[in-house]
């Protein structure tokens, strides 16, 4: 263990067992990574910070020969980890393990039930939680360099000091209202690998202008995201780094047939027609004369009529108000595309399900079904 100042900084074997140790009796503790991946596929964990009301430390893997004794007890189910915005900590675990922990506790997820405003970053949530504005000095540290200085090791480790802090405070606001079981389905929802695997057939989803395409175009577009995710994997590399979105799409578009004309394409550097023009161009014609895969119905949204799309209004009117009524970010009830497709008569949505369906989704119905009346009363909006 090195001395950074008052914060432990785990650099030997032996002391990150006696951490792993503390942190196994514990019900729960605070978590946060830190990470870099500008020039890599999958992050490089570079930091892991935990904590709990009695102890803190900062852990350092790149140093650590073996961090088996970590991941054990974050993977242990028994043992709530507590996390802020805790998609990107649960994909480098995923990663890591090619498993994602199970009793996670996001306090982005719980401060909507607070009424805090939806995406609160930490600092946000720190101030109005626990009135402790936070530095951002050492916000675009580079965490792979070492050694890290006493002040880098404090930034770090304030990420989870205060978290654990916030924690029981938001565990107690959500006892005292009644709403601590009403977040379950939602953390439980973060456990899901399927939100964190990234498979080489679906990469065509995440292609910006992918919906412009149809046809040949499409299936061409589909071959090419997928050959460069699993290349972009497989060499752990940006997924830019091999080829860019746009010039995806210009490749499909414009169909290449020859090196000469593949090198035409706009922002095709030689290098990679070097490469991979032989790889691309054989992509190019199997893919055209395939059928391309259909977009998931989520991505085909009905249009409104003005008449419907005035109602989604007058709906989402309504959500507001059942969230001010009861001290809730609107956002944690419905989104637009729920409230359309709840009028299209869509009831396979979480507005209709659980606490949210008694708080808010019965009134929209009411609504619907010509049972409810939405009207201003004495300067403001009323249900009735």
């Amino acid at each position: 263990m090195t001395d950074s100042g008052h914060i432990p900084f785990i650099d030997e074997q032996r002391a990150l067992e006696t951490v792993c140790g503390t942190l196994s009796q514990a019900p729960w503790f605070a978590i946060d990574t830190e990470f870099l991946r500008e020039k890599t596929y999958y992050p490089k964990l570079c930091l892991v910070q935990v904590a709990t009301p009695d102890m803190v430390a900062c852990i350092d893997p790149l140093v650590l020969d073996d961090i088996t004794p970590l991941l054990d007890v974050i993977f242990d189910p028994q043992i709530t980890k507590v996390m802020h915005a805790a998609r990107q900590d649960m994909e480098i675990l995923y990663h890591l393990r090619g498993a994602v922990p199970a009793s996670v506790f996001d306090t982005q997820i719980a401060a909507l039930l607070l009424g805090l405003p939806d995406q609160v970053g930490y600092g946000n949530l720190v101030q109005e939680l626990l009135g402790v504005s936070l530095h951002k000095l050492h916000s675009r540290t580079d965490w792979s360099q070492r050694p890290l200085d006493e002040a880098q090791v404090d930034y770090a480790a304030d990420d989870v000091i205060y978290l654990a802090q916030a924690y029981q405070l938001m565990q107690e606001k959500l006892r005292e209202s009644g709403r601590l079981d009403w977040l379950a389905d939602d953390l439980r929802s973060l456990s899901d690998p399927a939100l964190y695997a990234a498979h080489p057939g679906n990469a065509w989803l995440r292609v910006k202008g992918a919906n412009k395409l149809s046809g040949a175009a499409l299936s061409i577009l589909q071959a090419l995201a997928a050959w460069r995710e699993e290349k972009a994997q497989r060499l752990d590399r940006p997924r830019g780094w091999l080829l860019r979105d746009d010039v995806l799409l210009d490749i499909a578009r414009h169909r290449p047939g020859t090196p000469q004309a593949l090198g035409k394409i706009r922002g095709l550097h030689e290098n990679t027609v070097r490469k991979h023009g032989d790889e691309l161009l054989a992509l190019v014609g199997q893919a055209a004369d395939t059928k391309p895969a259909p977009f998931p119905a989520r991505k085909l949204r009905q249009r409104l009529t003005p008449a419907q799309d005035a109602a989604v209004d007058v709906m989402q009117a309504v959500v507001r108000l059942v969230g001010e009524e009861n001290g809730i970010n609107p956002a944690v009830l419905a989104n637009r595309n729920q409230l359309e497709q709840l009028l299209l008569g869509n009831t396979d949505v979480p507005l209709l399900q659980g606490w949210r369906k008694q708080l808010a989704g019965e009134r929209l119905q009411g609504f619907l079904e010509g049972r409810l009346n939405v009207r201003m009363s004495g300067g403001a909006l009323s249900i009735t």
